[in-house]
């Protein structure tokens, strides 16, 4: 069967961001940078950015494009005979559905809130109330049963119209108007009086929270957003990759890429502090354990609301349009790397393959759902004293994104893999920015390293 191609270079990279534009780098980075140092942790994020996300993307990408498959088969294109370098797909694939098995109902519980927003019901409810209702949302099994099938039926209903005029279309669509809610809602938040607070807190240099922090804990938190908000190491950017030709290095791709998704990172920190500054007067600063759901759906309803009947629909309505893109985003792309694993697998077509996963993720999603439906499920410990969900997020985030990671890095630099020498002509063919022949040695010795640093950090933090 012919390999389908992205129809353009900007449908590339418009899904590739979308991809790695997910709830972490919308609500927890704006957070975290305030609360860490402001412009100190930014710097020390950037910096964790291009040492470590930036070679990781490009090694990913380089194997999808140089072996045109998914994780399914991309190792075992590249690898040598009597390899098992192709054992990397179950950890790849596993981790796709185990990411997407509570990353779709947290995104169904943001269509919940922009129904409520649109219809203006969650203005009536006094803020003391917020927090009841927002339990009450979690808790109501009906309506998650309900959301969750509809956020996987919008999912692979896209993937299932194609490539091109399903996921490609589709995503370029979302992303766009992503990009507008985001400058017109900082446009509006630049009109409130608390402007000057909230890029204070924001933006500004602060050696006394740099400090009060711990500067151990706040490089911790820089090295781990870095890593993780970019979804790699399970196969979701190299899939991407293997959709384009070699008309442009894979290096200056990447560099766009991030730079996207630090934008949106960047942007979501410039429309949610002057509102909370605005509405929250005396308040001075926000403290990183916020960095959660709370934050999302109670506080900022609490500041919604504050705005006015008219004006508080209006900017609640379009932050949760914007969040529940920046969800659906992930999840097509997710659902695309799931999708490319079967067709590579199965003579199955793509809408047979999207309704047997359809049932598949409902059933694999009923844990999360449970656990927060049912105490004696939230109560349940599966592992290291976490409960269904915990455990879910914890294996995904603190072990198949390092370890997969790890696994790319290796591949691509030494000689009992795909090599360096495969994976230099590879990742600089076509035009643009060059990787330097003179990061060989960091890649090969210092990247593995930091990446294993990287992966002790994430679970001894999550013990």
């Amino acid at each position: 069967m012919q390999r389908e191609r992205l129809g353009s270079r900007l449908g590339f990279i418009l899904l590739s961001a979308g991809c790695a534009i997910g709830l972490g780098n919308v609500y927890r980075f704006p957070i975290w940078t305030g609360a860490y140092g402001g412009a100190f942790f930014v710097l020390i994020y950037l910096a964790f950015l291009l040492l470590l996300g930036l070679p990781v993307m490009v090694a990913e990408f380089a194997v999808g494009r140089a072996s045109q498959r998914s994780i399914a088969t991309s190792f075992e294109a590249l690898e040598r005979k009597g390899q098992k370098w192709h054992w990397m797909k179950y950890l790849g694939i596993g981790a796709n559905y185990m990411l997407m098995m509570f990353y779709t109902t947290i995104t169904g519980w943001f269509c919940i809130y922009f129904i409520k927003y649109l219809n203006g019901s969650i203005l009536s409810v006094p803020a003391s109330d917020l927090g009841a209702t927002f339990g009450a949302t979690v808790t109501d099994l009906p309506l998650n049963l309900i959301v969750t099938a509809v956020v996987l039926l919008l999912g692979f209903g896209v993937c299932a119209l194609g490539l091109n005029k399903g996921v490609e279309r589709v995503t370029k669509v979302m992303m766009v108007a992503l990009f507008l809610l985001m400058i017109g809602l900082a446009i509006y938040s630049f009109t409130l009086p608390g402007l000057g607070t909230g890029l204070k807190f924001y933006l500004m240099p602060s050696a006394e929270r740099l400090t009060s922090s711990g500067v151990w804990t706040v490089i911790s938190a820089a090295m781990s957003q870095a890593f993780f908000t970019l979804s790699l190491g399970i196969g979701s950017m190299a899939i991407f990759g293997s959709y384009i030709g070699k008309e442009r290095s894979l290096l200056g791709e990447s560099v766009t890429i991030i730079g996207l998704d630090t934008l949106v990172a960047l942007m979501a920190g410039l429309i949610i502090f002057p509102a909370y500054f605005t509405f929250n007067p005396g308040v001075t600063e926000v403290a990183a354990s916020e960095a959660g759901a709370g934050f999302l759906f109670i506080t900022l309803s609490n500041i919604f609301g504050s705005m006015g009947p008219v004006v508080g629909r209006i900017v609640g309505t379009l932050f949760f349009l914007f969040m529940l893109f920046a969800a659906m985003s992930t999840v097509i792309a997710v659902f695309e790397n799931i999708m490319s694993f079967w067709l590579e697998k199965t003579n199955l077509k793509r809408w047979q393959i999207a309704l047997i996963n359809l049932g598949l993720l409902f059933v694999l999603c009923l844990p999360f759902i449970f656990c927060n439906c049912f105490e004696s499920w939230g109560n349940f410990k599966v592992f290291l004293g976490k409960n269904f969900g915990d455990f879910e997020d914890f294996l995904v985030s603190n072990l198949a994104l390092p370890i997969g990671s790890l696994v790319y890095v290796l591949f691509c630099t030494w000689k009992f893999g795909w090599g360096w020498d495969n994976f230099y002509a590879e990742v600089n063919a076509g035009k643009g920015a060059k990787v330097p022949a003179w990061i060989r040695p960091y890649m090969k010795f210092v990247l593995p390293l930091i990446i294993l640093v990287v992966l002790v950090v994430s679970i001894v933090t999550a013990l």
